[in-house]
């Protein structure tokens, strides 16, 4: 499992972080985005840690826990790497497509589980992708197909 343990856990809308909804709320009023926390169907915190390999971490951080807000027309990610600041993306699903990372081909070559997400981000000019790792429990697996459900029901 590439060189991280992953974990996904369920959360309420309520329960996320203070300081995660904080972030959130000033890049929502930054960018002008509405009410796009409207209609909450799912929100995880997914956590990678950092195998240990001998003495040293290797490269990368060491910690990155992602708290996923999904909802009937956004994707709202927040990430926070180690002890950093909360970085945000939001995007429409409309615009976005999904694709099981086990079933990518760079699957064989890192093994790893989560989504790969593509398309073009609210601060962003580019279409670009992002890897959401999420973990192989029942959680991870649970968010995966309610994101892949959400994106098809965006595009109708």
């Amino acid at each position: 499992m590439g060189d991280y343990n992953r974990s996904t856990k369920e959360i309420t809308f309520e329960s996320i972080m203070p300081d995660v909804m904080q972030s959130i709320n000033a890049y929502i009023e930054k960018h002008n985005l509405g009410d796009i926390l409207a209609n909450v169907a799912m929100c995880v915190v997914s956590t990678s840690e950092k195998i240990k390999k001998g003495l040293f971490s290797g490269p990368g951080p060491k910690l990155l826990v992602q708290t996923v807000i999904l909802t009937k027309r956004w994707l709202i990610l927040a990430d926070r790497v180690d002890q950093n600041a909360i970085y945000i993306r939001t995007i429409q699903l409309r615009d976005i497509t999904v694709e099981d990372y086990e079933k990518s081909q760079f699957h064989a070559m890192i093994p790893d589980s989560g989504v790969n997400i593509s398309g073009i981000a609210t601060d962003t000019a580019e279409k670009g992708t992002v890897f959401l790792p999420l973990g192989k429990d029942s959680a991870g697996e649970k968010f995966k197909s309610a994101l892949i459900e959400a994106v098809q029901e965006a595009k109708k």
